[in-house]
């Protein structure tokens, strides 16, 4: 397990508290405050993505899928994307993917001998470790969903396009992708947000619609392909217009072809 330093930010422990939790630390909250003191919107944006998360699960369940590989999961809400893969497929199981030692704490205490849950302690850039360790949990003679919710940013586009296809590539026809990243309109806000949450958390990139479509590389995007999370529904030919501001969240499901 990572080191555990209660004085350094950690990603997920400021999403905790950007989302009203209570699994923080003084210094998570102390990023969080300064990033929502100038862009305020972050903490809508945080729910819209979870939000989306459980649209996109619940909706891939329906096509019959019930096995998930949840990369950089972060800490547990509600709903898990055990609870709404569940809710359609009551066998399915979630891999679970992290390496901060909270989130690792808060997933063993939560799903304890769950015999539906794995919880792997592994960094999620070693795409061959993660396909070792889940395999004979997850079996890939299956379609698999991959979910990776409000991870790219934490990489530059080229990484992130990498990041993806790495772990794609282990994935059988059938299979689905979940991407979300943020975007964001530049303003002088905005960037001294995005350079408080760098140099206290972690570095930070947002993507555009375009970046991110072209990280799921050649699998067939679900209608209406990459949108803003706040009016993305699967399945839809079209998304209403969502109002303009200064973060949001952009994301999409792709079905893997070959």
């Amino acid at each position: 397990m990572a080191d555990f330093d209660r004085n350094k930010a950690s990603i997920a422990r400021v999403y905790d508290y950007v989302l009203g939790g209570k699994d923080n630390f003084a210094a998570d909250r102390a990023v969080g405050d300064r990033i929502l003191s100038l862009a305020p919107e972050l903490a809508a944006v945080v729910r819209e993505n979870k939000e989306m998360l459980a649209r996109a699960v619940t909706w891939v369940a329906e096509q019959g899928i019930s096995q998930f590989i949840d990369l950089g999961c972060g800490l547990p809400t509600e709903p898990s994307t055990q609870q709404c893969a569940q809710a359609v497929a009551p066998d399915a199981r979630v891999a679970y993917v992290d390496n901060d030692p909270v989130v690792l704490s808060h997933l063993q205490a939560r799903l304890y001998q769950d015999p539906a849950a794995l919880i792997l302690d592994l960094d999620l850039e070693d795409a061959d470790a993660v396909r070792r360790s889940v395999d004979g949990f997850i079996d890939f003679s299956r379609p698999v969903c991959l979910l990776m919710g409000s991870l790219l940013h934490f990489y530059d586009h080229a990484e992130a396009r990498d990041l993806v296809a790495r772990h794609a590539a282990a994935l059988p026809p059938g299979s689905h992708i979940v991407l979300t990243t943020v975007a964001v309109t530049p303003g002088p806000n905005v960037d001294q947000a995005i350079a408080v949450y760098s140099e206290g958390a972690h570095a930070f990139y947002p993507h555009t619609a375009e970046e991110l479509t072209e990280y799921f590389g050649k699998a067939e995007l679900v209608a209406p392909g990459v949108a803003d999370a706040r009016t993305w529904r699967p399945g839809w030919d079209t998304v209403p217009e969502a109002e303009p501001r200064g973060v949001w969240m952009y994301g999409g499901i792709a079905c893997k072809t070959a």
